[in-house]
């Protein structure tokens, strides 16, 4: 039974992606789509009742495993050939070196490190790719036909483009259910394989050059992540991630092994596209809207993540911890205070996902058992939200023609579903007592002994409520009116609700997710719990979140404000005053402008750019973060 399970949330996307792929016509494709969503969603969630299990796997696939490494190096050398960048060359093949000293020369970790190790963290990362981003490929489905005929393609991409996005789903499930440090390796470079495609999917000139600088960006913590195998094996014998957490004590206790960790920390840093590295994520935003939701929410950078949340035991108590949680709450403050100046909707939900990234991060460099149930909640909660606002950017993009949040003022009056769902997906990014403030405030509170980054949490989370309610603010400014029908297809809008109840769902059930899932696997490395479950919500020594309370509260604020919105009327509504020099202009408010001449009044939000525009701000984040990262490798060194 589970090693079917693990088949067909691992192998199955594979051979479904390459039916995908020869599947001639939209029907056969749609249904192959959502015939491996069905299964993806459902051997998911037979894997939530599992308990922790270790699965080997024949010769055959560590073999194949083995070729398939070289394989998709081989691939990436050509790709940085035919793109003339010599770095993305030179990195490949030193992967290429490292991998046959250490397939070949090395001891045989292979034997030593079953392929796959199954406990409720993997079964979290499983949960989120298969089913948050099998309703990604489901609004594909609609999605992708509107956005070919604004394309005029005279042959469709979407064989290519279906079997990207199948594939990407059974790499990531193979990259987190991976005991074997080898075979995570092999399927994170798959990963890194398929977000190039997918981000130079349109083939204009500013999708291949974003897509490039993912490629390279990436290949460097590949790179990172190579060198740190070799080290590991010859230092700890193994690269079974389960014997090197049995190790934890005596290699956290003894600084042992603290370099290869490190290596493998900061490929988590360039996977997760944290800074100086942020620029392929946001540059990834002029792929197809499906795809950024795909890398933003379920899998890539949650890659990144999720390997140093899995490797924070290791390195408890150590030099190196405390500079990850420096690093992780600094990355935070700053993405918060760049999202802050833009008013593209896509680089607000980029920036605010590097920034939430970030701020995991800095829970696994806190790394107490509070601070580990923060970093996993805020993995569950970010992955469906932030799924929700991306595709709901994607079809409002469709719909009025730009993704600007200032065109999108009084989105209600014309797409009211639509406006309704992408307020409950931001309602859920930052009021209590949803789960992401939940899953904040337990960050902030278990880093209350370290004064800089409890700090920089705070005002990195001041700053999110900022552009948040801006955004949201800006979506129901002055809806008067019966609003109009709103249609959409099936593939688009049930993706949507579906995501919609989940996020408030899943933060009415925090409680159950805490006990059921997230408490057990940090007790498995902790020795202290993180947290308790009261009968109003979580609590701990500093005090207790009322969730039931909260929400309670939060349910009547909407009813007295639904009720007080029904009751306004355009005649309850005065123009706004232009200090004397009022005046109509096409049916519009306006003034009396220069030589006499009238100008419409047009409201506008101020984005401050010479405080947090992005390449002001980027460069000196860049140089910061690059200290940062400098000052860790000199630390793990001496």
């Amino acid at each position: 039974m589970r090693d079917t399970l693990v088949f067909a949330t691992v192998l199955l996307p594979f051979f479904a992606a390459v039916l995908a792929f020869l599947a001639r016509g939209a029907a056969p494709r749609k249904l192959i789509m959502v015939a491996t969503s069905l299964v993806l969603i459902t051997a998911s969630a037979c894997l939530l009742s599992q308990g922790p299990f270790t699965l080997g796997a024949s010769p055959i696939f560590e073999a194949l495993v083995t070729v398939g490494d070289f394989t998709l190096l081989g691939i990436i050398v050509f790709l940085g050939v035919r793109l003339k960048n010599q770095l993305i060359v030179w990195l490949s093949l030193g992967q290429i070196v490292g991998l046959a000293f250490l397939d070949f020369f090395l001891a045989d970790h292979a034997a030593a490190a079953p392929a796959f190790y199954v406990d409720d963290l993997s079964l979290i990362m499983v949960a989120i790719i298969s089913m948050v981003g099998s309703l990604i490929g489901v609004y594909a489905l609609g999605y992708m036909k509107v956005h070919e005929e604004h394309l005029h393609l005279e042959k469709s991409r979407q064989p290519r483009f279906f079997f990207f996005i199948i594939l990407f789903l059974g790499a990531m499930n193979g990259l987190v259910l991976a005991d074997s440090l080898s075979w995570m390796y092999f399927f994170w470079e798959i990963t890194t394989l398929c977000s190039f495609v997918l981000i130079g999917h349109d083939g204009t000139d500013i999708a291949r050059k974003n897509a490039e600088r993912a490629l390279w960006m990436n290949v460097v913590g590949g790179a990172a992540f190579v060198l740190g195998l070799i080290l590991l094996q010859k230092g700890a014998g193994t690269l079974s991630l389960q014997a090197l957490l049995a190790m934890a004590p005596e290699i956290s206790a003894g600084g042992l092994l603290v370099v290869p960790l490190f290596l493998l920390v900061f490929a988590g840093f360039t996977k997760a596209a944290q800074a100086p590295f942020q620029s392929w994520l946001t540059g990834a935003m002029v792929a197809p809207t499906p795809v950024s939701a795909l890398l933003h929410s379920s899998t890539m950078v949650k890659a990144g993540v999720y390997l140093i949340v899995r490797l924070a035991p290791l390195f408890v108590g150590t030099y190196l911890s405390a500079l990850v949680a420096l690093f992780g709450a600094f990355c935070f403050l700053v993405m918060a205070a760049m999202a802050v100046g833009q008013s593209n909707g896509k680089k607000i939900l980029a920036y605010s996902t590097i920034s939430n990234l970030a701020l995991i991060i800095a829970c696994a460099g806190i790394n107490t058992p509070a601070a580990i149930t923060a970093a996993v909640l805020l993995i569950i909660f970010h992955a469906v939200s932030k799924a929700l606002l991306f595709l709901c950017v994607g079809f409002i993009e469709q719909r009025i023609g730009s993704r600007d949040i200032e065109d999108m003022r009084g989105l209600f009056a014309t797409m009211p579903r639509t406006a309704v769902i992408t307020a409950i997906g931001i309602m859920t990014m930052m009021l209590p007592p949803f789960g992401m403030l939940l899953a904040k405030w337990m960050a902030i509170e278990s880093a209350s002994a370290q004064f800089l980054v409890v700090a920089m949490l705070a005002m990195g989370s001041a700053l999110t409520v900022l552009f948040w309610a801006r955004w949201a603010g800006m979506l129901f400014s002055t809806p008067f009116g019966r609003p109009p029908r709103e249609t959409a297809p099936p593939s688009v809008r049930l993706p949507l609700v579906i995501l919609a109840g989940a996020a408030v769902i899943l933060s009415l059930g925090a409680p159950f997710l805490y006990n059921r899932l997230v408490a057990p696997m940090v007790a498995m490395y902790y020795a202290a719990p993180g947290y308790a479950v009261s009968a109003g919500g979580m609590e701990n020594a500093s005090g207790v979140f009322w969730i039931y309370p909260l929400f309670l509260i939060l349910g009547i604020g909407f009813v007295v404000a639904l009720r007080a919105a029904g009751r306004i009327s355009p005649a309850d509504v005065a123009a706004p005053y232009m200090c004397g020099a009022q005046r109509d202009v096409d049916g519009h408010p306006g003034f009396t402008g220069p030589m006499n001449q009238p100008v419409a009044a047009t409201p506008g939000n101020s984005y401050l750019p010479r405080i947090f525009g992005e390449e002001m701000l980027g460069r000196y984040a860049n140089v910061a973060a690059l200290a940062l990262v400098a000052l860790m490798l000199g630390g793990v060194l001496w």
